[in-house]
């Protein structure tokens, strides 16, 4: 299971700057003028996680291993840089709305939004988050207007839809008319079953990039934006793009280093990836063995069996328990075997409800 962040905001804000320091190399055209980005483009980026590191040198200690000779997979994340939006874009303004298309198959929506000072950086008008904020906002609603007002026009044809239906869209309907995000509202599951098809923009969760300068980087905290944008700190992300790419460029252990210069304990990147988990309820278990130590992305509450899954489909009609010891346990007492002799592996059936950090081994039948 991978995570599928859709990048958004005007042009010029930092958005392809950030996607090629997630990439770690130049792979979008970011040029100073709008509309640079004409294809979206397109990138898997790890999920910083130190535990990996950690689960296999324990590994490499129990099996003898020469140091490194466990390789790490970390979770991913798919990452889409849609071109710049701008105030029309739902009616062909800019390059179109095409680009609101690709927002579709994304999971989550990364708003950047610029909060720094370059007069060699072309913005149209003045710096002011929210009202950037707004803007897209305002085509996202306007993209689900015209696809809300498409189904009612089908259902009307349809004589066997149900009132419930055509009542459903009309709330809908009405509620987008009044300019309200629909990730802000609450649906029945039975309003959902309607919804959900309609692939609307507005219902999917969303997360906020600061985009701040290089001095403000450590000094500006989530909370002293998110009141002026009106969501919750938790979703909001401060990082500097600029930083973010100076970083792509360095060493693991330059990188550290540079980040303890600017008063950072991780990167803008890692702290992304932290709070799209979080919001989108996603968790990781963990494998380790010689051939590899492996995070593994599942929702929040997947049971053990169809955890399983996720590694290959087979499992899960194959599943007969699971192996399993918490990350701290696993890391402290040395491997699974140092666990298991100090009962600290649990066997777990089909219906264990799996939990972040869960060292996980399954045994699978013939």
């Amino acid at each position: 299971m991978s995570l599928s962040v859709a990048i958004v905001g005007l042009p010029n804000v930092g958005k392809s700057t950030l996607f090629n320091a997630l990439l770690k190399r130049q792979q979008a055209l970011a040029a100073n003028y709008p509309f640079a980005t004409i294809e979206p483009n397109v990138g898997i980026v790890e999920v910083p996680d130190e535990r990996l590191i950690k689960l296999a040198q324990v590994v490499e200690k129990e099996e003898s291993l020469v140091a490194g000779k466990v390789p790490l997979k970390p979770a991913t994340i798919e990452f889409v840089d849609i071109a710049g939006l701008v105030a029309g874009a739902a009616k062909g303004e800019g390059l179109g709305n095409q680009f609101l298309a690709h927002i579709h198959e994304c999971d989550l929506i990364c708003h950047v939004l610029r909060s720094f000072e370059d007069p060699d950086v072309v913005v149209t008008g003045k710096m002011d988050p929210l009202e950037d904020l707004e803007t897209v906002r305002t085509e996202l609603i306007l993209k689900d207007l015209e696809s809300v007002e498409k189904a009612q026009k089908s259902k009307l044809k349809a004589q066997n839809d149900s009132a419930k239906v055509k009542a459903i869209l009309e709330k809908v309907k009405n509620f987008l008319d009044q300019g309200k995000m629909l990730n802000t509202l609450g649906f029945t599951d039975q309003e959902l079953e309607v919804i959900n098809p309609l692939c609307l923009l507005t219902i999917k969760p969303e997360i906020f990039a600061i985009n701040v300068s290089e001095s403000q980087v450590a000094r500006m905290k989530p909370q002293d934006y998110a009141a002026k944008i009106g969501v919750l700190s938790e979703n909001v992300i401060v990082i500097c793009a600029k930083v973010e790419s100076e970083l792509s460029d360095l060493s693991q252990e330059d990188q550290k280093l540079y980040l303890t210069d600017l008063g950072l304990t991780q990167s803008g990147i890692e702290r992304m990836a932290q709070v799209a988990y979080q919001k989108l309820g996603l968790i990781s278990f963990l494998t380790a063995g010689v051939i590899e130590a492996r995070a593994w992305t599942i929702k929040a509450g997947t049971l053990a069996q169809q955890a399983a899954g996720v590694i290959h489909t087979d499992f899960v009609k194959k599943f007969i328990k699971a192996k399993v010891c918490s990350f701290n346990e696993f890391v402290t007492l040395g491997g699974w075997k140092k666990a298991a002799e100090a009962g600290k592996v649990r066997q777990e059936g089909r219906d264990y409800p799996m939990h972040d950090g869960d060292v996980v081994e399954f045994m699978i039948g013939k």
